[in-house]
């Protein structure tokens, strides 16, 4: 990728990415911030300590000094919560090492990374999300991190490959991912009693199969009262296009753009496959139109299942008389796959790239993924598969139900455009299917046309 910090550029970015921050597809919704900021401030639990790993436990600088690492972070409620506990549980088990953590309002964070490192001022230690990955480094916002990962003695093989192999252009790892918050699947125990659908095991009982999940729809939809939605989702944006995406990805869909990044390369036959069936679960009254909240609606116990991201979880865990459960996405066509971004740490460019500096920054990044079991607490799935052993993470309920979804979230591919094609060509095209104002193949011509209008841009 090419990498360029112009004033120019810095500041159309800028606007680009703050715009697309604070988009949300309900403005009357809190919690669906929290596909971005992960938002639920019931979930921070300071008490679970933190346990080192293997390259954590030497953090000395080797001239003995007090290294000292500015972090810039963009989590609020109870990420911001638990990003606070992994910070002090750091500096407490190594003192040659300290990390101050500042905080900055999700909305801004882009913005303010982007322009502070283009003035020499930037932070040591960043976040990004995996989405956000490639605007950054075509900014030169961020450096890569192989080098000071090997001084630290980063073992990469010991992070989920799927959510790494996402943080890696151009054969360099440019983030170290803590976690994924992937689009799943919550259900109302309660009412899938009552409609005689939940198991003993205490889990729906489903087919895994496009007439499976619909007959689950229409059984939900005949045996419970006509005030409970047995689907709850928005009328646009966000959310049903996580499901259009995990849908098209479940059938072997190819990514929207080309390998080169340069082409619109929709696979119209299994987009188009994907938006009727979701098209039929509006049209066929399984989801409430225009539902004003439908976070509310599931919340309130008048829905017997939604799906939206993990981020939602502490949400409903503290919500009194929610019996819940959560579970991966039913897999409605040929393979298991969802949407899905990460929250990474990322190394920006700065005035000096002290070596010390960076290996201690690597350090901490490595350790914080080591010690996902706090993380977890609002609900994301840590990047390292041996995390999910942890007894302090297996003691949570309803996470491990669904971390299975590490290893089939599909990510775009590595496109400065994503976020631009999500906003002004897949949401405004797909919003018009699930309105039933425009025919499925239709709309794949013009996601081809709108895609690759922004390309050209």
């Amino acid at each position: 990728m090419k990498k360029r910090l112009s004033l120019a550029a810095t500041s159309l970015l800028s606007i680009s990415l703050l715009l697309s921050a604070c988009g949300g597809n309900n403005a009357g919704n809190a919690n669906n911030g929290s596909a971005n900021s992960g938002n639920d401030g019931k979930a921070a639990n300071a008490g679970t300590a933190a346990t080192d790993n293997a390259n954590g436990g030497n953090a000395a600088a080797d001239s003995g000094e007090t290294i000292n690492l500015n972090f810039w972070t963009l989590f609020d409620g109870g990420d911001g919560a638990n990003m606070q506990t992994l910070v002090d549980e750091f500096n407490k088990s190594h003192p040659n090492i300290q990390v101050k953590n500042t905080k900055l309002v999700w909305g801004e964070y882009y913005t303010k990374l982007i322009t502070a490192v283009g003035n020499g001022n930037g932070p040591d230690i960043g976040i990004s999300h995996t989405s956000r990955l490639p605007d950054l480094i075509d900014q030169g916002v961020v450096t890569d991190m192989d080098g000071a990962a090997q001084e630290a003695g980063v073992d990469w093989s010991t992070y989920n490959q799927n959510l790494l192999n996402a943080t890696i252009v151009d054969g360099k790892h440019y983030a170290a991912p803590i976690d994924t918050h992937p689009f799943i699947m919550y259900y109302n125990k309660k009412l899938l009693k009552d409609a005689g659908l939940l198991g003993e095991d205490g889990k729906p009982v489903l087919e895994q199969s496009a007439d499976g999940f619909m007959k689950f729809l229409q059984t939900l939809k005949e045996k419970l009262p006509a005030k409970v939605t047995p689907f709850a989702l928005s009328s646009a944006n966000d959310d049903p296009y996580r499901l259009w995406w995990a849908l098209y990805s479940q059938q072997g869909g190819n990514d929207i753009v080309s390998d080169d990044l340069k082409s619109a390369a929709v696979d119209k036959d299994k987009g188009a496959k994907a938006a009727d069936y979701i098209q039929k679960l509006y049209t066929g009254g399984f989801i409430k139109k225009n539902d004003p909240d439908f976070y509310k609606n599931f919340q309130s116990g008048t829905a017997a299942i939604m799906m939206t991201g993990v981020w939602a979880t502490g949400t409903w865990e503290s919500t009194k008389g929610l019996e819940f459960g959560a579970m991966p996405i039913p897999k409605i066509f040929d393979q298991e796959a969802t949407w899905g971004d990460s929250h990474t740490i990322i190394l920006p460019v700065t005035k000096s790239e002290d070596p010390a500096k960076r290996k201690a920054a690597m350090i901490f990044a490595d350790w914080v993924a080591s010690n996902g079991q706090i993380w977890a607490k609002a609900g994301h799935i840590p990047s390292k598969p041996s995390v999910l052993e942890n007894a302090d993470y297996k003691a949570m309920p309803y996470r491990s139900d669904y971390a299975s979804v590490a290893s089939t979230v599909k990510f775009s591919k590595p496109s400065t455009k994503n976020w631009q094609i999500r906003d002004n060509a897949s949401f405004k095209i797909l919003n018009e299917v699930w309105a039933n104002k425009l025919a499925p193949a239709a709309a794949m011509d013009k996601l081809q046309d709108g895609v690759q209008k922004v390309l050209n841009e």
